[in-house]
């Protein structure tokens, strides 16, 4: 498979923020914007592997500023590297004041994709090299931020085996 630049699977979409998508302070739902989140990540994966792609992991989600009802979310995916059959993509959220211009990151997050054949099997990827310095920055950081994910899926895999899917009052019956 030929390496293909962290630019060809940028992917921007912009929405309106409209009263269905805010809470009771008149600001974007958070799950919303996490629903927004995988959409993006999910559109850049696809368009880098040139298949289908199911979501591994999200790292946390900071929501560093307040989107509002009438502002506009921006948001940017590319994928910034690889492994076998994964691919990690870097998310970035702007909101927009329309009225005023005043534009703030209100959250970036990585989001870790894996391509899945026609049975749902993992399947290879291209690998992805960067060009920009900001692209460059993002891949160095890559496999530093792939073995904290490793170290936090084995604990999530812990956490899960000793809860289990009995009732939290022990009655034995199960979800």
């Amino acid at each position: 498979m030929k390496a293909k630049p962290c630019i060809n699977s940028l992917t921007v979409r912009n929405s309106h923020v409209l009263p269905p998508d805010t809470n009771s302070h008149g600001t974007l739902f958070g799950g919303r914007l996490m629903a927004f989140i995988d959409d993006v990540g999910a559109i850049a994966a696809t368009r880098h592997a040139r298949m289908p792609v199911v979501t591994a992991s999200t790292d946390s989600v900071d929501f560093l500023n307040p989107v509002y009802e009438g502002d506009t979310i921006c948001l940017e995916a590319f994928v910034t590297w690889t492994h076998n059959t994964s691919m990690e993509i870097f998310v970035k959220a702007i909101t927009e004041n329309l009225l005023t211009g005043k534009r703030k990151v209100c959250t970036t997050a990585f989001l870790t994709m894996v391509a899945v054949d026609e049975n749902g099997k993992p399947t290879k990827v291209p690998s992805v090299y960067p060009e920009s310095e900001e692209e460059k920055w993002l891949h160095d950081g890559a496999e530093k931020r792939a073995e904290y994910r490793k170290a936090r899926r084995d604990d999530s895999k812990m956490l899960a085996k000793k809860f289990g899917t009995s009732l939290p009052w022990n009655t034995g019956e199960e979800y």
